[in-house]
């Protein structure tokens, strides 16, 4: 047992904590339906976030002034995880959230496919091969659905596309920049960025952008959607300090799992057989990918 094995269990805990919470914000985002503005659901998850971890990175001592350049990629980093929610929480007004998540789950072959494009990392032909069965995976859960909501079950797509790009500058930015000051500033960028828009879009009947006030239990609602966020988030950041992504990355499609449940129980969603059949593609396909990261890591370098 080596000396780093605690933090690599702690991690790999806190991963297991995410996948397992993180689908009851998408269904306390499905509970609230077309009552409220998309936007507006968006915006209090993030002001949720700012709210708490500015504080905290503040009383702590982790928070610091960033210069021009780190602003502008905060800003980049909030709106792309912006749009990303957007389009999700879209999503699931015409979804199942199991559907939803497992279109999303295409999002580690995107990043594959991206780390060789943008960050110049390696990518053999066994990798492509699982990234192309990823996504013919994708389309049996897509074509479905697509025969019954139509184009709204691409939006998923365009969530993992935009949270590849975020996962791609947050291993950028992670080395210099304490957890939770990454998400605080993350949050405070997407609220931010959503915030003039509503205030644009009021009264315009602009389904997804015009704001309305909330009721009781769509406020209840919406703190739900910003404290499990805010607590999700925390909870992968955290993980991906204390052990390699190669370890966690495998975890998270226990989020699968977690959202066919709460599906099952709170809407009565049950996965037909294209579906099951294009997420096992899918999570076969990702974790061929992981496993074959994990052994090229451990393979000796050549000596010199």
């Amino acid at each position: 047992m080596t000396d780093n094995t605690p933090r690599i269990t702690l991690g790999i805990l806190l991963m297991v904590g995410f996948s397992l919470i993180a689908p009851a914000m998408d269904a306390s985002a499905k509970l609230i339906g077309d009552a409220l503005a998309v936007g507006q659901i968006v915006a209090a998850r993030f002001g949720i976030q700012a709210a708490i971890l500015l504080p905290l990175a503040l009383t702590m001592g982790w928070l610091h002034r960033p210069g021009f350049g780190e602003s502008a990629l905060h800003l980049l980093r909030g709106a792309l995880i912006l749009l990303a929610t957007a389009c999700f929480f879209q999503a699931l007004r015409f979804m199942p959230i199991a559907d939803a998540i497992a279109v999303f789950f295409v999002e580690p072959f995107i990043l594959t496919l991206l780390g060789g494009l943008l960050l110049g990392e390696a990518i053999g032909p066994r990798r492509y091969a699982a990234c192309a069965v990823g996504f013919v995976g994708a389309l049996f859960v897509i074509q479905p659905s697509f025969s019954e909501v139509g184009p709204v079950v691409l939006l998923p797509l365009v969530t993992a596309v935009c949270f590849a790009f975020y996962m791609i500058l947050t291993r950028k930015m992670a080395v210099r920049i304490h957890p939770i000051s990454m998400q605080a500033y993350t949050g405070l960028a997407a609220l931010l960025l959503v915030a003039p828009v509503l205030w644009v879009f009021d009264g315009s009947g602009v389904a997804p952008l015009d704001p309305s006030w909330p009721d009781q239990r769509e406020l209840l609602l919406l703190g739900a959607v910003g404290l499990i966020a805010t607590a999700s988030h925390v909870c992968i950041s955290f993980a991906l300090k204390l052990a390699p992504a190669s370890v966690l990355a495998p975890i998270q499609y226990l989020e699968i799992v977690g959202a066919s449940a709460l599906g099952y129980i709170i809407f009565g969603d049950l996965l037909d057989v294209p579906t099951l059949f294009g997420t096992a593609l899918i999570v076969s396909a990702g974790l061929y990918v992981f496993v074959r990261e994990r052994r090229l890591e451990r393979r000796p370098m050549p000596a010199p």
